[in-house]
């Protein structure tokens, strides 16, 4: 990430930094990797170590099923009746050590605060529209926004009033960043990469809170829920500088690598994580060689395994695919078109399917709860009909 500041910081870190009152301005440090990493300098009217109680709430860890046979799986997210708060109405549907995957239906504003401190947290945002507000700042978010929560940051998702906001969801046990391979030395993203920072959107607006009160964030650490209550608002933030703090990142602005045959999905990757990436499938021109198969070919998931969550348009490889649809295909199985898939592709220029893909290298684990929404159907749709 790069450089921003919001709001009034002294002019040297560490240094004294006083309120119109004469009392210090509480500097707090954010930072990853031990103050090796990515970190932001956030200054306080509070100390944030000012807790006023402290109770713990329970694991929030999914329950997985048990072992079965390996074969595709495909969930039909549009039957989720769940439905709740930024918090409340997360379904998780798969997960192992290093994220938590699942989808939430948002119907109404957190009246409470949240706090990942196990890791970054991604919000793939499938249609509404709201702001998410937190320590440094608002952002606001609409359809095909990708938002980034950083660990530690305490943040509210507030829908906009009368309308309901779908999101995929990624709940990481890392840092979530750019791909590597599409940054130089210095951090910047180069310019083969498929975005660059323009595309990017930080916190626009500072709103700092001073008032007393009852405040309480639900704070998620080493796989457990704990409630942390405040005599303070956790806004209190009067200025903040860095390169840590939760950013958006619209799927519309990602620019579509192509060729003249089939590109492979790593052309696709907008995200990546400890042992996992997250790809975007946009509307695009097609391969342009004369006798080019526009549908991707077989393959097999050698070490990783792979999840599409369909947004909208024709899915041109599937069958019996919707909106909402989430497949898995594991690794150590094949996958590919649906019979007829790959002939009727040729000759085509353009796709206008919309697809976030994250694949994990190491296997992902199917949450009981999701065995309700599944196609048990879909492992044998390769079948001739």
């Amino acid at each position: 990430m790069y450089y921003r500041k919001l709001g009034e910081i002294p002019k040297k870190r560490h240094t004294i930094f006083r309120r119109e009152d004469g009392n210090l301005f509480r500097e707090q440090v954010m930072g990853t990797k031990g103050f090796s990493g990515t970190q932001s300098i956030l200054y306080h009217h509070h100390m944030p170590t000012e807790v006023a109680a402290s109770e713990y709430v329970g694991s929030y860890l999914p329950e997985y099923e048990e072992q079965s046979s390996l074969r595709h799986r495909h969930f039909l997210t549009d039957r989720m009746k769940k439905c709740g708060d930024g918090h409340t109405s997360r379904e998780y549907l798969l997960g192992n050590e290093d994220l938590l995957i699942g989808t939430a239906i948002i119907t109404e504003q957190m009246k409470c605060y949240m706090r990942n401190g196990d890791g970054d947290e991604m919000f793939y945002i499938h249609h509404g529209s709201g702001i998410i507000e937190t320590m440094f700042g608002s952002i606001r978010y609409k359809a095909g926004d990708y938002i980034i929560i950083p660990i530690g940051t305490v943040y509210k998702v507030m829908p906009d009033q009368g309308q309901t906001t779908k999101a995929l969801f990624v709940e990481s046990f890392s840092q979530i960043t750019t791909p590597k391979r599409y940054r130089n030395e210095y951090g910047q993203l180069l310019e083969h990469s498929p975005f660059c920072e323009r595309d990017i959107r930080g916190p626009e607006k500072l709103d700092t809170f001073t008032e007393k009160g009852h405040f309480e964030i639900l704070t998620k650490s080493r796989g457990h829920l704990h409630r942390h209550i405040l005599n303070h608002h956790p806004f209190d933030v009067v200025g903040w500088d860095g390169y840590l703090y939760p950013w958006a990142f619209n799927i519309s602005d990602f620019e579509p690598i192509t060729g003249r045959i089939h590109q492979p999905p790593p052309v696709h990757q907008t995200f990546e994580g400890q042992n996992f990436v997250v790809c975007s499938f946009v509307p695009r021109l097609y391969d342009y060689h004369r006798e080019a198969i526009p549908a991707p070919y077989y393959h097999s998931n050698v070490n990783s395994d792979e999840l599409l969550y369909y947004v909208e348009g024709n899915f041109m490889s599937r069958k019996g695919i919707k909106e909402g649809s989430i497949t898995l295909h594991p690794s150590g199985i094949p996958h590919g078109p649906h019979p007829g898939k790959t002939e009727a592709s040729i000759g085509k220029k353009e796709t206008l399917e919309l697809a976030v893909m994250i694949d994990t290298f190491k296997p992902l684990r199917i949450v009981k709860k999701a065995q309700e929404i599944e196609d048990e159907s879909y492992m044998y749709s390769w079948l001739p009909s």
